[in-house]
């Protein structure tokens, strides 16, 4: 697999790095499938179906400069921030499902090969350390390509993550917890390895080669990333 490396490590919106999913997508003439790892200042992404005042407190992410986004993946609404990472999959393939089913079990295998313990995907899209959500997950399909993107927590602002987001009574009862705080785990409680050298393990786990992007590149994906930035799509039905 390669890794596609930015040429600048500073941190971007979110948002672009969703454009940057679809640009290696779209534009990248490679034989192998990518992968990326990236991080962002405290945000929320809402799922392609999802209504963004039903699933974000707006007035708290507001009010604490949390930033929100929507993706075209579905699924649910997730909170990130610099103390974990975000995983990006692109594959040339049409059988999303299949797709999807190899996608969490290759993830859930690297966090196997750091020691981890009792790792293994959920029914549906999240990755479970125990009983417990380690990492969420969604997917989409572009033409002849798929996209597999998740969250991969290793320590996070709790308080932000409970605030920001509002999932229903009825979805906590589903998984037979009252509050988010008791559903989810965070890597650092099960590991001694550091933030910094569970990211190099991933990707030298996953990945043999690595495909560098210049100025030009960056400046094609900024184009795909004005879509995200829209009013429209972000608040729209």
């Amino acid at each position: 697999m390669v890794y596609i490396q930015l040429a600048q490590n500073n941190p971007h919106k979110l948002s672009f790095y969703l454009a940057m999913e679809e640009y290696v997508a779209k534009a990248l003439d490679l034989s192998d499938d990518c992968f990326f790892m990236w991080q962002v200042e405290p945000t929320v992404i809402f799922g392609r179906n999802q209504d963004v005042e039903n699933e974000v407190n707006l007035e708290y992410c507001k009010s604490h400069c949390i930033n929100f986004f929507r993706r075209k993946s579905g699924g649910g609404c997730v909170y990130a921030d610099m103390s974990n990472v975000m995983l990006s999959y692109i594959t040339a393939e049409d059988n999303v499902e299949e797709t999807f089913k190899r996608y969490l079990q290759m993830i859930s295998e690297t966090l196997e090969s750091i020691g981890l313990k009792d790792v293994h995907p959920s029914g549906h899209n999240d990755i479970m350390i125990g009983e417990k959500k380690v990492s969420g997950n969604a997917i989409y399909h572009l033409p002849g390509k798929i996209i597999a993107h998740g969250t991969l927590l290793y320590d996070t602002d709790m308080e932000h993550m409970l605030h920001a987001i509002t999932p229903s009574k009825q979805k906590l009862s589903k998984h037979g917890v009252q509050s988010v705080r008791q559903r989810i785990c965070l890597l650092k409680d099960y590991t001694d390895m550091s933030f910094p050298d569970i990211r190099k393990h991933i990707r030298e786990h996953l990945c043999n080669s690595t495909y560098a992007l210049g100025e030009g590149d960056e400046e094609k994906i900024r184009i795909i990333e004005q879509e995200y930035l829209q009013p429209k799509f972000i608040y729209g039905k």
